[in-house]
């Protein structure tokens, strides 16, 4: 049966499209059938991560084309796969969101109706018969972030060792609650040494959810800069072990 993960944060530059694509990809490199739907329409990025660029979006299409009624939502997907090395046992569909300024300008001025993004979901799972459907959210609460979590089998919030990142969890955790998301887990990123050692039992104590992992800061992690899914070029890593835990975790039963 095919589920429907969401991937958010209340703030941004949390690593959540970094997060996104790993889980994506481990997935897929277990033989699953994964799409990943970029809903950040305002500042899409998670493209990057999956080597495709302008030129290669030129001719294709993108989430807003479907959004404003150009074309079906299937015609929209990527495959990604050749990116992510010769070995993949399953696939990786890509549902990006334009990265042409007037496209993202005429979003911000225009909006869309976030109703069609309920019946889009449905769509790409039954057209490219999908095991997973991962959200990519935009960060913060707003019509699109709650029909993401309100639709959610999995929802994943990620924060930061913050105070702010804490205060705005805090909000979208009550909020996940009420809108009885069936799984929900924490995880903590980009986490200094010197916290990783009680930041689990007090982040679990802070929210009453589990947290599924710690990420520890990864000047590895860092210098990749994006340039490719992080668990696909260092597949050894300890942080691509913590990567693995976690999709345990989210593909348990």
């Amino acid at each position: 049966m095919s589920r429907i993960i969401s991937v958010h944060s209340f703030r941004g530059g949390t690593g959540k499209s970094n997060t996104t694509a790993n889980l994506a990809y481990l997935c897929a490199a277990q033989g699953l059938k994964v799409g990943v739907v970029d809903t950040d329409i305002q500042s899409p990025g998670i493209h990057v991560l999956f080597g495709l660029d302008e030129d290669s979006m030129e001719n294709g299409k993108s989430l807003n084309d479907y959004l404003w009624g150009k074309c079906a939502i299937e015609e929209t997907a990527h495959d990604v796969t050749p990116s992510l090395g010769d070995n993949m046992k399953g696939r990786v569909f890509l549902i990006p969101s334009s990265i042409k300024a007037g496209e993202i300008a005429r979003v911000l001025r225009e909006g869309y109706d976030v109703g069609l993004l309920n019946d889009g979901f449905e769509a790409l799972i039954k057209k490219l018969g999908l095991d997973l459907l991962m959200i990519d959210t935009h960060p913060g609460l707003s019509e699109e972030t709650l029909l993401s979590i309100a639709i959610s089998d999995v929802l994943v919030l990620i924060l930061r060792p913050d105070q702010q990142d804490y205060q705005g969890t805090s909000v979208t955790v009550e909020v996940a609650r009420k809108l009885d998301v069936p799984k929900m887990f924490l995880m903590v990123n980009k986490v200094p040494e010197k916290l990783m050692g009680g930041i689990k039992q007090n982040v679990e104590a802070i929210y009453d959810c589990e947290v599924a992992a710690v990420i520890p800061h990864s000047d590895d992690l860092m210098t990749l800069a994006s340039s490719g899914v992080f668990s696909s070029k260092y597949p050894d890593h300890p942080v691509t072990k913590i990567y693995q835990q976690l999709v345990k975790r989210i593909l348990a039963e």
